[in-house]
């Protein structure tokens, strides 16, 4: 009787952790991405004391400096946004290209960073637009990995045919590897990009859809 009541008592905790389990692991994705951001702007940072440089004349506490930079420099981005959306995005982009991309090591690291935002502009990327979800099971059998088919078009690897995948990382789905498999083991994932995406970067608690046999 006393076990009996005492796997009741565990099996209603249980219950209750499992239901609160999205919550927590929310939170926790929110945090990693908070803590991210303030390593990446905060006020000790590099780009942060930028942004303190801009509020210091105004306030004299360091974090009011920064917080009043940050907002001056968003309220700044958006008149930049409203040119770039009248036609400015071109010659700025061409500006830089001819001067930025002229710089030893400063051209370089601005390519990569060029590439990257091209990346996860998919509207105007018809690259990306283009990729469609594919389920890749390894082996033919085996693991089964969620991944993005960017060519539908096989190539010959050794005399057989291989189909070029992108397998991106968790939670943010922009990095990854690329991999050459057989046709195969290759089939479509009846999703679109916006479920792809959420999938990836909720870790796996966005559940996909069945893989079609």
């Amino acid at each position: 009787m006393l076990k009996r009541s005492v796997n009741s008592i565990a099996t209603t905790w249980l219950a209750g952790l499992l239901a609160l389990l999205p919550l927590a692991l929310s939170l926790a994705l929110l945090g990693w991405v908070v803590s991210l951001l303030n390593g990446l702007i905060g006020p000790s940072s590099t780009v942060g004391k930028l942004f303190t440089g801009l509020g210091q004349p105004f306030v004299s506490s360091q974090e009011l400096a920064w917080l009043l930079g940050t907002v001056a420099l968003v309220i700044a981005l958006y008149p930049l946004g409203l040119a770039v959306q009248l036609g400015l995005k071109g010659p700025l982009h061409r500006l830089f290209d001819r001067t930025l991309r002229r710089i030893p090591l400063l051209g370089n690291l601005y390519g990569l960073a060029d590439r990257f935002v091209g990346l996860l502009d998919q509207q105007e990327n018809a690259d990306v637009a283009a990729m469609s979800p594919v389920w890749c099971f390894f082996g033919g059998d085996g693991a089964a990995v969620l991944a993005l088919l960017p060519n539908p078009q096989p190539i010959e690897i050794d005399g057989r045919a291989h189909f070029a995948i992108l397998v991106p990382t968790a939670p943010v789905p922009v990095g990854g590897g690329l991999l050459y498999v057989p046709v195969e083991w290759v089939k479509p994932a009846e999703m679109g990009m916006d479920r792809f995406t959420s999938i990836y970067v909720s870790m796996g608690i966005t559940p996909p859809s069945a893989p079609k046999e």
